[in-house]
């Protein structure tokens, strides 16, 4: 589904090449927005989304910048804004996944981590918030393991995410007062190439599940859309867990 619920507006979505953030990045353009989307080596894939949109009829750019490096995350919102002239929405899309029992997981494991899932979050919402105004978003995508932590080897990943339900609370009461909403969409089990509905472990996901299938990264997408969306505007410091009842 798509609407003209976002004409006028701009979104910067991190990681948006493949997956997740692809799918929010067209359902963003088909709801009007004018896409960037950042990528760190899918140049391929990255431009692949950004011809689709065009052919599409909406407007899109690939920037290069890897979420490991501040730097980079800041000049991607500075370049988003040069192009399109302002940034309504950020949707912090890009993550890694780093898994070992806690007693074989490397500091550099959990510290990439952090980097990458939370820190830059932090960077991108601190950079991105200068530039909006009323109306603005700031959307995470976090995970439903931050709330239930349903299997070993998972201290640095439920923790980054859980940590991001923090920093979302956090913004959601420091630009609250200037119209900026901040919330968190925690997926389950979702059909990427990452975790696809076919892998080896994906049967044991599904019993884990009220509804035992793996969910659409179009379905992701409809849920950021409607948080970036007049209809989410009163919504902040939220945390919405889309996993098919894996947490019921």
């Amino acid at each position: 589904m798509s609407s003209n619920s976002l004409n006028g507006k701009a979104a910067l979505v991190t990681g948006g090449s493949r997956g997740i953030g692809a799918a929010i990045a067209r359902r963003l353009a088909a709801d009007g927005a004018s896409v960037a989307i950042t990528y760190v080596s899918g140049e391929a894939p990255a431009h692949a989304i950004v011809t689709e949109i065009a052919e599409s009829g909406g407007r899109a750019i690939a920037i290069r910048a890897d979420n490991r490096d501040a730097v980079a995350i800041e000049q991607a919102v500075a370049e988003a804004v040069n192009a399109f002239g302002r940034l309504d929405i950020l949707v912090n899309s890009a993550g890694i996944w780093r898994a070992a029992p806690i007693d074989t997981l490397s500091l550099a494991d959990f510290d990439e981590t952090m980097e990458v899932n939370l820190r830059a979050p932090f960077v991108a919402s601190k950079a991105a918030a200068m530039h909006m105004g009323e109306g603005g978003r700031i959307i995470s995508i976090g995970s439903n393991l931050a709330d239930r932590v349903t299997d070993t080897s998972l201290s640095a990943y439920s923790t980054s995410k859980a940590a991001l339900v923090g920093l979302t609370k956090a913004l959601a009461r420091d630009l609250g007062s200037r119209g900026i909403t901040a919330n968190v969409v925690h997926p389950g089990s979702t059909d990427t190439d990452m975790n696809p509905a076919n892998g080896p472990h994906a049967e044991h996901q599904r019993r884990k599940m009220a509804t035992p299938r793996f969910g659409k990264a179009e379905e992701i997408a409809g849920m950021v859309a409607w948080l970036a969306g007049p209809e989410g505007r009163f919504v902040t410091g939220a945390a919405l867990t889309i996993d098919g009842g894996a947490n019921a």
